[in-house]
């Protein structure tokens, strides 16, 4: 084991004791705790530098009315109550912040006119990664998170980023969770059935 590794309290927080949370207290998470979350998560891997995620974070009563004619029936009540649900998307244009994120050689030319399912492939993988580091960084804060799917993509993309470059990918409510329709912890694939060592 490695000298640098982090103690069992902090896995339990971020992983073994974490939760998916339909339930959240009625308690605002504040814009500096989100922005936070943001430079906390920002320093994950993704593909040369890319960083094509993108956060909005929906937290007024104006930008939940807007957000929730494209929920599903089993997401509107909980993602109304919940203090703020972040849509995390990608931008199909990320290659155009990569003179600026990955200064040392001309990366932009990798991208820039190549076939739209692999800048697709290319943001929606990197931007999955992020969203990942997103809920680590926000349980290691001290929030909790209800990631989901259950979504319109094509109704937030037009009611949220119509005109732009940005692609929703899935949504994440985020909060102090509570134990309102709690679920026993599902069962995990063992090593042996999902891992070979080759």
């Amino acid at each position: 084991m490695s000298d640098k590794m982090i103690n069992d309290e902090a896995l339990d927080i971020i992983f073994r004791a974490a939760r998916t949370r339909n339930g959240f207290e009625d308690r605002p998470v504040s814009a500096t705790l989100i922005q936070a979350v943001y430079d906390l998560m920002k320093y994950g891997p993704t593909t040369a530098n890319s960083c094509p995620a993108r956060f909005v974070f929906v937290v007024s009563k104006e930008g939940k009315a807007r957000l929730e004619p494209h929920l599903s029936e089993g997401n509107r009540a909980k993602t109304m109550k919940a203090p703020c649900c972040v849509i995390i998307a990608y931008d199909m244009e990320f290659y155009e912040k990569l003179p600026k994120l990955f200064p040392h050689t001309d990366a932009r030319s990798w991208f820039v006119g190549k076939d739209e399912e692999f800048l697709r492939t290319t943001a929606l993988r990197n931007g999955s990664l992020q969203g990942a580091y997103f809920m680590i960084a926000a349980r290691a804060l001290g929030l909790d998170c209800g990631p989901m799917s259950g979504f319109d993509n094509a109704g937030v993309d037009e009611e949220f980023f119509k005109g732009t470059s940005w692609r929703s990918n899935f949504l994440c409510n985020l909060g102090y969770g509570t134990d309102e329709k709690l679920f026993p912890r599902n069962p995990r694939l063992s090593f042996e059935e999902a891992c070979e060592i080759v």
